[in-house]
């Protein structure tokens, strides 16, 4: 089935007040330029059984409500997919930060980590795509590029003596990144990592970039050494969480190029707008106003 969305649902806040304006109009009654209130009802119904008093002012309402129903509905935007739409690639960056503490770099999990790594370079779609690793400190490795040809072969050279310190510290990591994207809008950050550290610094760090407006994605390592993933404490720090083996979720997220933030400028170039045909037909209610009467 063809699916229907709402370009400009605002306008949809008018029509609780048309409703309730056709209410009124429906409980005063018909109208006939004031002389119901002044003749009798007797001799007020007799009036208009002969024809002398109009209810043309009632009749001009209802057809005024009805183009005004007609024109909210047509503003609200009604639209359908275009099946010609083209494909743009998205314009905000994607950072990834790689765990490197050595609960990571020394089990199996940093496997899992840079097949998870390349599964987000191969899901940027033309992003440019940066990369930074931390263990007991940050740092930065690549800026965001669109050339992720780059980042496959440092991704692919990743060992377990290539950071110069021990610990985990994703807060450090999170306030680097925060960094790296400041000139960047409507970016991605795809944490990759076991769950060590995360404390009230990390969740502080977390609640920055979400101020930034970056969308932080989190994919979970398990088989680290020393443990399991600590998934419960990462799932507090980005909106979409799932594991690194699995990281459906998090790639569907970053294909949509920004999705969740979308240009209004580009929504001709995806959508088919109903709403002019369908605030056209305000036009018929309307002509009735124009009626020439005797």
């Amino acid at each position: 089935m063809t699916e229907l969305v709402l370009l400009r649902p605002w306008w949809l806040a008018a029509l609780p007040f048309l409703l309730a304006l056709a209410l009124w109009q429906w409980r005063r009654g018909p109208a006939a330029g004031g002389w119901e209130r002044v003749m009798p009802p007797a001799m007020f119904a007799a009036m208009r059984a002969l024809g002398h008093l109009q209810a043309s002012a009632h009749s001009r309402g209802r057809a005024a409500l009805a183009a005004a129903a007609l024109l909210c509905l047509g503003l609200c935007g009604p639209a359908v997919p275009r099946a010609d739409a083209p494909l743009l690639a998205g314009s905000g960056a994607i950072l990834i930060a790689l765990d490197m503490s050595p609960s990571v770099a020394e089990s199996p999990a940093l496997a899992d980590a840079q097949a998870a790594a390349a599964a987000v370079l191969a899901a940027a779609e033309g992003r440019p795509v940066g990369l930074l690793l931390y263990a007991g400190e940050a740092y930065e490795v690549a800026a965001p590029t669109s050339d992720p040809a780059t980042l496959e072969s440092q991704i692919a050279v990743l060992a377990r003596d290539i950071m110069p310190g021990n610990g985990s510290r994703p807060a450090s990591a999170l306030a680097l990144a925060r960094r790296m994207l400041q000139a960047s809008p409507d970016a991605d950050l795809v944490l990759i990592s076991d769950g060590g550290g995360v404390d009230d610094a990390t969740r502080a760090e977390a609640g920055r970039l979400a101020g930034d407006g970056v969308r932080l994605s989190v994919l979970a390592l398990a088989g680290a050494a020393g443990g399991t993933s600590d998934s419960a404490a990462l799932g507090t720090l980005g909106s979409v969480a799932a594991p690194a083996r699995a990281p459906e979720p998090v790639l569907r997220r970053l294909s949509r190029g920004g999705a969740l933030n979308p240009d209004p400028a580009l929504a001709n170039l995806t959508f088919r707008d109903l709403g002019p045909l369908l605030a056209a037909l305000a036009g018929i209610p309307l002509l009735g106003l124009f009626r020439r009467r005797a």
